[in-house]
């Protein structure tokens, strides 16, 4: 069982991981400790390509300095060589005598770390602090299980379900807190989705701002997806990251190509022509509908064809929760559970009609 120095660690070891990029990689903090429970030293994983967190603290230490030692580290230490040496080795070859880690880890190829430091005869101990561990790498797990990354689902709409009146006009549906709620969970995406109807219509600058207009620092990259050129002079051009631009409709290559990039979550508030497709495709896990007391009528309805021809075909969704932002409702809505393999999430559907080949994917942007 874990002492009470080696949890105060662990908690030390994920506030460092904190400080790591998001990306292909988890994010992962170790604290090295001396026998009687001293720190040694601290390490955290900084990008792909770089030292792991435990060879990042080891390598502030001496010769020789860890033999004894304890290491504490978020994720089970890696047993593969990839740019990096296998951490299970380097934890062994540094003489550690018993190494404390948060969660199994869950990939195919890096796993088995704990076994291997077993069979040196290290003392190893796992599931310490484990909830808060999977809290801050939950998004990443969730890629290496789905395939895909996280997607989220966001539109505004009046209370009688339209996104805009029947001129086309939709500026300001919702008040400035919805807004504000809004640019906050831009800032917490990797990506912000639009489709090029929404940015040649709408000229949206996709960034996450303050109330005053002014950037937040964590900004997502702006992605546009549709086969009509985007104008030259849009806004989304000057966006502070790069965007990417996929010419299809073939929303899982987008995320798979995404999903390569280290990109975990996806912001999707690309109207209601791009909300539809990812609702139709099965590849929603999370819906976001800003409601506000107001209404429209016409025909702008803020949802299209979903695929339900019939109730029975119905997209049942759990909503999760019900939040008042001045005088808008937000309600946040999963599908209902229906493959353990997807963590209840929805199913991601295929790339291409039976028969059909799927559409080609052209990504003319950099990231």
């Amino acid at each position: 069982m874990a002492s009470a120095v080696e949890i105060d660690a662990m908690r030390r070891a994920l506030q460092l991981a904190r400080r790591g990029p998001r990306g292909l990689n988890p994010q992962v903090g170790a604290v090295i400790l001396s026998p009687t429970g001293e720190t040694l030293a601290e390490g955290y994983h900084r990008g792909a390509g770089t030292a792991h967190a435990e060879v990042d603290a080891l390598s502030q230490l001496a010769p020789g300095a860890a033999r004894g030692a304890t290491a504490v580290v978020t994720l089970e230490p890696c047993n593969h060589t990839g740019r990096t040496g296998p951490c299970a080795l380097a934890l062994i070859d540094a003489g550690v005598d018993r190494v404390v880690f948060a969660l199994d880890d869950p990939t195919d190829t890096a796993a088995g770390g704990a076994a291997r430091l077993r069979a040196a005869g290290v003392e190893v101990e796992s599931g310490v602090e484990a909830d808060a561990a999977e809290a801050l790498i939950h998004d990443w797990t969730a890629v290496k299980r789905t395939g895909r990354p996280h997607v989220t689902v966001k539109w505004a709409q009046s209370l009688d379900g339209r996104a805009a009146a029947d001129d086309g006009t939709s500026q300001w549906i919702t008040g400035p807190d919805a807004r504000r709620d809004v640019h906050a969970r831009r800032a917490a995406a990797d990506a912000i989705v639009a489709g090029t109807g929404t940015v040649r219509a709408d000229d949206p600058a996709l960034t996450a701002r303050a109330a005053d207009g002014s950037l937040l620092e964590a900004q997502p990259v702006p992605v546009v997806i549709g086969t009509r050129e985007t104008p030259p002079d849009a806004a989304v051009h000057r966006h502070p990251r790069s965007p990417l631009f996929y010419a299809t409709h073939d929303l899982p290559a987008v995320l798979d190509d995404l999903a390569g990039r280290g990109v975990q979550r996806v912001f999707v508030e690309g109207g209601p022509t791009l909300a539809s497709a990812f609702l139709r495709a099965g590849l929603a896990d999370e819906v976001l509908v800003y409601v506000a007391p107001v209404l429209l009528g016409g025909s702008r309805l803020a949802v299209g064809d979903i695929g339900v021809p019939t109730i029975a075909d119905a997209r049942r969704l759990v909503v999760t929760s019900l939040q008042t932002l001045g005088d808008d409702l937000l309600i946040v809505a999963r599908p209902e559970p229906s493959d353990p393999a997807t963590g209840g999430h929805a199913v991601t559907a295929p790339t291409a009609e039976p028969g059909r080949p799927a559409p080609a994917l052209t990504n003319r942007g950099d990231a």
